[in-house]
Order: structure tokens, then sequence, then C-alpha cells
């Protein structure tokens, strides 16, 4: 199997939902984006119960080297997004190998 864009998604819902349009759909699935990336910009977390929780962590400043010139640079604190998946997403991928 290879990568899934937002686009197959959206047209996999869309065959698997004969009476939702694409555009609906696409709209739906834009709408769950905004908003987990509203609640994770407002500093909140996004669960989703046997899939896993989008939360943010702070990566500490520090000092990094350019690997080009060698030169060191030193990095602010800054936030990242984070995924953690769920027991059940975890055993269902274990399970497919």
């Amino acid at each position: 199997m290879g990568n899934t864009t937002k686009s197959e998604i959206i047209q996999s819902i869309s065959n698997q939902n004969l009476n939702l349009s694409n555009q609906d759909v696409e709209l739906i699935v834009n709408k769950i984006f905004a908003v987990i990336s509203e609640q994770l910009s407002s500093g909140g977390r996004v669960e989703f119960r046997n899939f896993g929780c989008f939360d943010v962590k702070t990566r500490k400043a520090g000092m990094v080297r350019n690997p080009q010139t060698g030169e060191k640079i030193e990095v602010p604190e800054k936030l990242i997004p984070y995924f953690r998946a769920g027991k059940l997403l975890k055993e269902r991928i274990n399970k497919e190998k």
C-alpha cells in the first residue's frame, strides 16, 4: 500500500456515501482539519477514541549545527504538533503485518 492523499480520502468517502456529493464531503473533511488546527493553535488537544489524539508539545530552545557550513545556530523554543496513536489503532496496524 502507498500513501493516500486528501483527495483520495474525499473520493473514497463519496463513493461509500452516494447521497453526499464530492463538494459536500470536501467541505466536511476541510472543516475537520480546520477544527483540529484551531484547537491545537489555541493550546487544546483533539482526541478520537480508539484512533488517537493530536496534542501540542514544547520543543526546548537549543544550539544546532548547520550541516553545510558547520556554523552553530541558536534555535528558539517552539510548539510542535504531536500525534499519539490509540491502543486499537496500534493493534490494528500490528495485526496487518
